[in-house]
């Protein structure tokens, strides 16, 4: 305990706790699937002038099967190929939804075989996202035992597990990040919508994996999902009473995953962390409202192009001072269309840009150079 305690506070000191905090290099990215279906290359060019070295796309499994079908496939390659032209790192999220979840050791292996199958498929990936969300119901169930205890944890664990082995079996390369947690939840095994906070699936988690015996790690990085409460609530807001994780609980973070793994064969408050998905959604104007369709959620509390700019490059700034972050990923490059869905991109659903275009390139290229104040 003493030795965990002792080198959680180098951590922290070293990420400016206390003292004055130095940057590190980050990579800014973003999840975007257009390229899988639109003009790859173009998707791709809009990526790069946004300083974005990293995109994150998305690869849905279902069973049975151990490979993406051919469609899949050639989308994914076509993604692929235009990322890696434009020298950005392209990342492959492998997830299903409740209906699928692979809680069967059949099912396990070949939701292993499946994401094992893209890095063979495709070489120039190597870096594999096991799951999204798995703290959710809408991605994972059962989420409780009928005790009222953690099942999707465990159960998430064995998967972790499984992936793990598949995919460094094809090559030690292959990056893999694990998580992929929402921000919230609720811990309440009798609630209308059964969910685990990021706080207590962390700790679940780790007790799963030491009860395990388990002698090889399970991930190389730790994903999470800081989305706000809302888009009015910017990237420094702090939840120190709460089981909710942003992006300025960094130090809380670290913590849970010390708690969870350190003195183990699993990395903990030294692992690598990537911040998944960020996006604040911003408000349209007339002039743009022809390339939406729908009606917004009032609830996101959508903001102005300027503010989501500021708060974009005020995030990038947080992230390179938070010493073991590695990736943080916007969500999206591209407005979505549909107005009840995300407009959280730097470009408009027409892809002009928005304010937020040229400060944020200027913060992610700072970012991944090291550069630049905290």
């Amino acid at each position: 305990m003493r030795v965990r305690t002792v080198l959680l506070a180098l951590v922290l000191v070293l990420a400016g706790c206390g003292g004055g905090a130095k940057p590190h290099p980050v990579v800014i990215g973003a999840v975007e699937d257009a390229a899988k279906s639109g003009d790859a290359p173009a998707k791709m060019k809009l990526a790069q002038r946004a300083g974005f070295k990293a995109i994150a796309l998305s690869s849905v499994w279902k069973p049975p099967l151990e490979a993406p079908e051919a469609d899949e496939l050639e989308a994914l390659r076509t993604a692929v190929t235009a990322a890696k032209a434009a020298g950005i790192r392209p990342v492959v999220a492998v997830y299903s939804f409740a209906a699928d979840t692979p809680v069967t050791p059949e099912a396990r292996a070949q939701f292993a075989a499946y994401a094992a199958s893209i890095p063979r498929e495709l070489p120039a990936v190597r870096d594999v996202v096991v799951g999204n969300e798995p703290n959710l119901n809408l991605f994972w169930m059962p989420q409780f035992g009928d005790d009222g205890s953690d099942a999707a944890a465990t159960a998430y664990l064995d998967l972790l597990a499984a992936s793990y082995d598949a995919l460094k079996a094809v090559s030690p390369a292959v990056n893999v990040i694990g998580g992929g947690l929402s921000a919230r939840g609720s811990d309440r095994p009798g609630g209308t919508r059964p969910t685990h906070s990021p706080t207590k699936f962390i700790e679940d988690l780790g007790k799963a994996y030491r009860a395990s015996g388990r002698a090889e790690p399970v991930m190389d990085m730790f994903s999470l999902h800081p989305y706000p409460e809302d888009s009015s609530i910017p990237p420094d807001f702090e939840h120190p009473k709460s089981t909710a994780i942003g992006l300025a609980d960094y130090d809380k973070l670290v913590g849970l995953l010390g708690d969870a793994f350190d003195g183990t064969a699993q990395p903990g408050s030294s692992l690598p962390i990537v911040y998944g998905e960020y996006g604040l959604q911003t408000e349209i104007p007339p002039a743009e409202q022809g390339a939406y369709t729908g009606e917004e959620q009032p609830t996101t509390k959508a903001i102005d192009e300027q503010t989501q700019a500021d708060a974009y490059v005020q995030a990038i700034r947080m992230v390179k001072c938070e010493q073991t972050v590695e990736l943080l990923l916007f969500f999206h490059v591209t407005d979505e269309p549909q107005l009840d869905r995300l407009q959280t991109g730097i470009y408009y659903a027409d892809d002009a840009p928005k304010a937020s275009l040229e400060p944020v390139a200027k913060a992610a290229r700072e970012a991944e150079a090291g550069k630049g104040g905290c």
